[in-house]
């Protein structure tokens, strides 16, 4: 009996079982032999989780590990020589790229923006199913302005809407967040006249619940009536939590899809070194405007082959639709061949 070519014997082994193999698969994984580590932020977990499965799986000799301990204290370990890369929410600072460019031989680090995804405004209020909040509304209700669910000012943004008096619990960030710096820096773009802080990874505001990690802060969310707070959509999604709509700058409100993030990231300027700028009084016609954009931040000289490889295929159509299987949104074509082409030029 006349043997079935490989090729033909995978295709029928998928069919048999009824398989479908992504299209993207076939994308060739740039493999190296080698290991390479990263450390950061927790927004990105699962699509660097579902990169290093994919990756391994293609290339045998080759280990990549990521240690989830939040943006803060990814910076702090590659600025201090750990690990090939680091995640974070935030474009690094001037102090901390002169750190990194003194890290990396004399030469700037590389910022590479692979994943985006919405900040969902998660909120727990017995009888209300769905909220609207401006960007003032919400400025005020973090800033202790707005203390009860009855107020006026969530009243005007929700017309109609039965609002019980139930006391409002903020929820924010305990540790260094990049979830915080975006967070704030929405405020401050979007709220000025309403939000007195400066942008920044530590919470600035007196008063309200801290909690350390977006999980532990929706969690505490969950089980607390009349709390509210802010943490990457996947994590209000798993906890069943309910998500406010947000106001954009033409008194419309969007819903923290991943679409409506993909427009707004699709919007934003960029530097010449891919950190992105999101202008929040231009963001209309459907674009939400609480986006987060994570970096992996590497020296552009000295990352091993396998971090090499790995960044690339992150970056790849493959690697971005498993993103958005992994509950991301999948950055713009115009984006991902820019950031593709900046991880062709690490060495």
């Amino acid at each position: 009996m006349r043997k079935l070519p490989a090729a033909a014997l995978a295709a029928l082994l998928l069919l048999l079982t009824g398989c479908d193999e992504p299209a993207e698969s076939a994308d060739p994984v740039p493999c190296a032999t080698g290991a390479a580590s990263g450390q950061g932020s927790s927004a990105q977990a699962n699509a660097i989780n579902e990169w290093i499965r994919q990756y391994q799986i293609a290339c045998a000799e080759a280990a990549v590990g990521y240690d989830s301990t939040g943006s803060g204290a990814g910076v702090r370990a590659f600025l201090a020589g750990t690990g090939d890369f680091a995640g974070t929410d935030a474009p690094l600072t001037d102090t901390e790229q002169a750190t990194a460019t003194t890290r990396c031989g004399g030469t700037p680090a590389a910022h590479l923006p692979l994943v985006i995804g919405p900040i969902a405004l998660a909120y727990n209020v017995a009888g209300v199913a769905e909220l609207r909040l401006t960007p003032a509304t919400i400025a005020k209700i973090f800033n202790g302005k707005v203390t009860t669910w009855r107020d006026k000012a969530i009243a005007a943004d929700n017309p109609g809407l039965v609002l019980p008096a139930t006391p409002i619990r903020p929820v924010h960030r305990e540790d260094s967040s990049g979830t915080t710096a975006n967070f704030t820096r929405f405020l401050a773009g979007a709220a000025r006249a309403d939000w007195p802080y400066p942008p920044g990874s530590a919470w600035p505001a007196p008063g309200g619940l801290a909690r350390s990690g977006s999980d532990r802060l929706a969690a505490a969310i969950a089980r607390t009536d009349g709390a509210i707070g802010y943490a990457e959509a996947s994590y209000a999604r798993v906890n069943e939590l309910a998500m406010a709509l947000v106001g954009d700058a033409r008194g419309d409100f969007a819903a923290p899809t991943d679409q409506a993030a993909a427009t707004a990231v699709a919007s934003a300027r960029s530097t010449g070194d891919l950190r992105l700028e999101v202008n929040y009084p231009d963001l209309y016609g459907g674009a939400y405007p609480l986006v987060q954009v994570t970096y992996e931040v590497v020296c552009r000289t000295g990352a091993s082959a396998v971090a090499r490889g790995f960044l690339a295929h992150a970056a790849s159509p493959a690697g971005q639709a498993a993103a958005s299987r992994a509950g991301y949104a999948p950055l713009p074509d115009t984006l991902r061949e820019r950031v593709a082409a900046e991880v062709a030029t690490l060495r």
